[in-house]
């Protein structure tokens, strides 16, 4: 934000769904057939998201009162500086969404070969601080700004620490085990209508036309994100039918084996040859 502008930055943080199908489409844990209706609705519904975030952060438009309020209007304190670092900041922006999205592709790797949400997150959490605490150490040589306070800022890092990280990170970690990192990063824009929302609500911020379109476009792309999504889940009887689990009868010399997922249990069964037939007796 330094280097560019804050529009700018936050329109660049909501390509985060698409960087991350593109990703998941690489390392495979995505699939993509554009014959079917679904795949092709996960794609178009990306686009459609992405989309909407960019119109409500770069459209503004005229002023919509929804709560009429006497009370004092937060505006944008940040303004372009003449000496702003577009290709640097554009650069920074591109390794944080890169470095985001590669969170979640590491994280739906992780949790295939250890499915335990709850330590993960606190190895994740815990890591996490000692990095930060070093490169505190080494960027902010001034040490009051260690100390903790019984003020906002105590409410601010708590808040962030047990719901933003802790609580956000164990509920991430279920819904990418159970339908992947696309499904979690879709909903990301939608970060953006809640914020607009208390605005309005709680601090009398007015709302602008640009904010209600952006709104509908992006319901409208985690809609068919979303259901395209839902066709990807197998049922448990399509799973064991792809999985090969049918019984298959096979006969070797008088013996029948039943083929189970491989395994082959044999049961004898009379010859023809030893069979006397009693006609006649």
């Amino acid at each position: 934000m330094k280097f560019t502008t804050a529009t700018y930055s936050s329109a660049f943080v909501n390509m985060l769904p698409a960087v991350t199908f593109i990703m998941a489409m690489i390392f495979r844990l995505e699939k993509i057939n554009l014959k079917k209706i679904h795949s092709i609705a996960k794609v178009v519904g990306t686009a459609i998201t992405v989309g909407g975030a960019m119109v409500m952060t770069l459209y503004k438009g005229p002023i919509i009162d929804f709560v009429k309020s006497g009370g004092a209007t937060h505006h944008d304190t940040n303004t372009e500086s003449a000496d702003q670092h577009w290709v640097s900041g554009t650069i920074m922006l591109l390794g944080s969404i890169a470095g985001w999205s590669s969170f979640f592709i590491l994280q739906s790797f992780t949790l295939k070969k250890y499915p335990a949400e709850l330590s993960l997150t606190a190895w994740i959490c815990f890591m996490g601080t000692v990095q930060d605490a070093g490169l505190s150490f080494i960027m902010v040589r001034d040490l009051s700004a260690w100390k903790i306070g019984f003020d906002s800022r105590l409410l601010a890092a708590s808040y962030s620490g047990i719901v933003c990280s802790g609580i956000a990170y164990y509920v991430q970690g279920i819904v990418i085990r159970q339908r992947g990192p696309v499904f979690v990063t879709a909903f990301s824009p939608l970060c953006m209508i809640i914020t607009a929302a208390l605005g309005t609500v709680i601090l009398a911020e007015k709302i602008h036309l640009g904010s209600i379109l952006g709104a509908i476009i992006i319901v409208s792309g985690l809609y068919t994100v979303v259901w395209g999504k839902s066709k990807d889940v197998k049922t448990p009887e399509l799973e064991e039918k792809s999985n090969g689990l049918q019984e298959l009868p096979i006969t070797d010399n008088g013996r029948s084996m039943n083929v189970v997922d491989g395994a082959a249990n044999a049961v004898n069964i009379p010859d023809s040859k030893n069979t006397y037939s009693t006609r006649g007796t």
